[in-house]
């Protein structure tokens, strides 16, 4: 069974992420060789990683930026209180009004 096919918004993303790692890369004057080795992959694996392939886990992006020194690269993603979308459809379901039901209105 084939995977499913990408968009090509998807597919762009994922080419300028491995385009933009290999940058960093040798921004920091590394060799494939050393980087494969921090972050504890193939080199093969960093070579599908660059070139955009959708196969390549998470995990082995997530080894790969923190070798480059990004520390925790995933942990403000979508981040609860940061997630825009979430807190404005949040808002959006909240009741019209809230009333009190006849058993909860005991006197106090």
């Amino acid at each position: 069974m084939a995977p499913p096919a990408l968009s090509p918004r998807i597919a762009r993303s994922l080419r300028k992420l491995g385009h933009d790692l290999d940058v960093a890369r040798k921004k920091r004057r590394l060799t494939v060789a050393a980087l494969c080795e921090r972050a504890g992959i193939s080199p093969p694996l960093y070579s599908r990683l660059v070139k955009g392939e959708p196969g390549t886990s998470i995990g082995a992006c997530a080894a790969v930026l923190f070798a480059l020194g990004v520390d925790t690269p995933f942990e403000a993603l979508l981040d609860a209180a940061r997630d825009d979308v979430g807190l404005l459809l949040d808002e959006a379901r909240l009741p019209k009004r809230v009333r009190h039901s006849r058993k909860d209105s005991a006197p106090l």
